[in-house]
């Protein structure tokens, strides 16, 4: 067989095919063990070589290369579906190893999969421990369609670990009813009433407000009306739900027209009179609350602290402090102890007239009465002196505030936080941080962002890169916003060494700065006789822009990479 082979070759070699113009898959490498002189196989052939003769057949040779190099029915070529090697499972998972379950899930709809069955696969196939907390990630966040959705949420509560509860269709519902898929939504409660599971009070709220919040108010109504055909109750409880949520819309003359209506129909309670009275104080009208509380009392419902909280508010919105201040002392003429949301209504009046000795007043007798100051007592007195600039106050008050072990929330801090960086310098906002961290509270990301871009402009840099490392330590990333506070506080101190690395880390993260923040950037370093590092850091940003720009092109396009 060699010798046929070599016999071959060196004919062919004498022919116009000559070796360097044969396919690969002919290549003499396979034949290396062959004794075939290279000047006959890899020179350049010569004009008298190139010449064809006659009895040349190039029939014949395509039948000897065939017979030398038969085509086997077993190739190599691989099986589509068979089982991937380990190596190759680890590399599938080391691909989509930085993405969180539900952002696994979510890009099954990427792939634009054509019927439920084949979605329903892909999700299978994503392989995750399903928790009802990944499931309220998955339609809270990204941007899914109602259909979507609805068919993500079939597949969850058909896993083993999702209950088929009405706490679990809530989850749905409300994300539903928050992105205004109403049409679906209605769909889910007529799937939930078919599984012969009974909506709460919570499922009404949230569909009743996601109706009135699309500007639906008629099918609100209408769909109280007809709740029994979703397997709900037409009492008074449902009923107090529907008016607060209109009342809490603003839709107070549509409650007072539905609870006019509802007169014999349903019992109204202590509660459903003070949703309407609540409502009508928002906006000062008097003559409203007055009738509605002569109603109150007429049908046998003893006014609350609630009542004369909701009276005190109005009055002040109306402008009658002294009317207010008189319903306050009539209150406790009556015997009726004021409670902490009266004390608030009326602190809040005082706040709104600029008067702070009376609001003090108030205060000092609430905590002289044995009335426990909450929350929203000290949110209101310390929000209204950082506005008044009366910080001293407000630090004392935050003082009081945490030594009766009441511990602001993380919307409190940030409320506290956000007026202070509109004026001063950034001790007094500093203050604050450093107490809401000592007594362990937790701080938004707003918050960092406000304290940050304070210190960037004091030019405060020791500060700020502290705080940027406890950011970091509370679990948030950094952004685009971020590294730009960072790079304009390094900036304005001449620190350009460091701004410098902290762009560059900028950009290898994917984030480009904008233009004010790298064109100043720029201008500091020519400035400083820089110019090769400058020019460098261009063509940097110049890149990393352009890649920020096909990213957004990519996005535009729903292309995810």
């Amino acid at each position: 067989m060699a010798s046929q082979l070599q016999g071959f070759l060196s004919r062919l070699c004498r022919t116009r095919y000559h070796t360097p113009y044969l396919p690969s898959s002919v290549s003499l490498i396979q034949f290396s063990t062959l004794q075939v002189t290279s000047n006959t196989l890899m020179d350049e052939p010569t004009d008298n070589q190139i010449k064809i003769p006659s009895n040349f057949n190039e029939h014949d040779v395509l039948n000897q290369l065939s017979d030398l190099l038969p085509i086997r029915c077993s190739t190599s070529i691989s099986k589509p579906f068979t089982e991937k090697s380990p190596k190759e499972q680890l590399k599938t998972r080391a691909v989509d190893g930085f993405l969180s379950p539900g952002e696994k899930l979510r890009g099954v709809f990427i792939q634009r999969l054509r019927g439920k069955a084949a979605i329903e696969l892909a999700l299978t196939n994503v392989r995750i421990d399903l928790t009802i907390d990944i499931v309220s990630e998955v339609v809270n966040r990204g941007n899914l369609g109602g259909e979507a959705m609805v068919v993500f949420f079939n597949w969850a509560v058909k896993q083993p670990t999702i209950r088929k509860d009405v706490d679990t269709y809530n989850v749905i519902i409300k994300a539903l009813g928050r992105r205004k898929f109403i049409e679906f939504m209605v769909e889910v409660l007529k799937d939930m009433h078919f599984q012969g599971i009974s909506p709460n009070y919570e499922t009404l709220y949230l569909v009743m407000d996601s109706f009135i919040k699309a500007h639906q108010v008629s099918k609100a109504i209408q769909m109280f009306r007809n709740l029994e055909e979703f397997g709900g109750k037409c009492d008074t409880e449902s009923l107090n739900v529907l008016l607060q949520c209109l009342c809490q819309r603003s839709h107070v003359g549509a409650a007072n027209s539905f609870f006019n209506a509802m007169k014999g129909e349903i019992l109204f309670n202590c509660i459903t009179y003070n949703v309407i009275i609540g409502g009508w104080s928002k906006y000062g009208k008097i003559g409203e609350m007055e009738s509605c509380l002569k109603e109150m009392v007429a049908d046998g419902c003893s006014p609350n602290c609630l009542t004369f909280s909701h009276l005190i508010e109005g009055l002040g919105r109306a402008g009658r402090i002294d009317d207010a201040v008189a319903v306050f002392h009539h209150m406790e003429e009556k015997g009726c102890v004021p409670d902490a949301n009266v004390y608030n209504a009326l602190i809040s009046n005082f706040i709104s007239t600029g008067d702070f000795n009376e609001t003090m007043k108030y205060y000092n007798a609430m905590v002289s009465g044995n009335c426990e100051p909450d929350m929203n007592t000290y949110t209101k007195l310390i929000v209204a002196f950082l506005k008044a600039r009366k910080v001293a106050d407000a630090l004392a008050m935050l003082d009081e505030m945490v030594g009766r072990g009441i511990i602001p929330t993380t919307g409190a801090i940030t409320s506290f936080i956000e007026p202070l960086c509109q004026f001063g310098p950034p001790y007094a906002v500093m203050m604050i941080y450093k107490k809401a961290r000592k007594v362990g509270c937790g701080i938004s990301l707003r918050a960092y962002k406000l304290l940050l871009m304070r210190l960037s402009r004091f030019g405060k840099c020791g500060m700020l890169l502290n705080l940027w490392d406890e950011m970091q330590e509370s679990g948030y990333s950094s952004d685009a916003e971020v590294y730009e506070y960072v790079i304009n506080g390094l900036c304005n101190i001449g620190q350009l060494e460091t701004a410098v690395l902290v762009m560059e880390e900028s950009l290898r993260k994917g984030f480009c700065p904008s233009r004010l923040i790298s064109s100043k950037l720029n201008n500091k370093l020519l400035a400083s006789n820089k110019v090769e590092r400058a020019y460098k850091l261009f063509l940097k940003i110049k890149v990393a822009r352009q890649n920020d720009n096909a990213r957004r092109f990519w996005r535009a396009n729903g292309w995810h990479f």
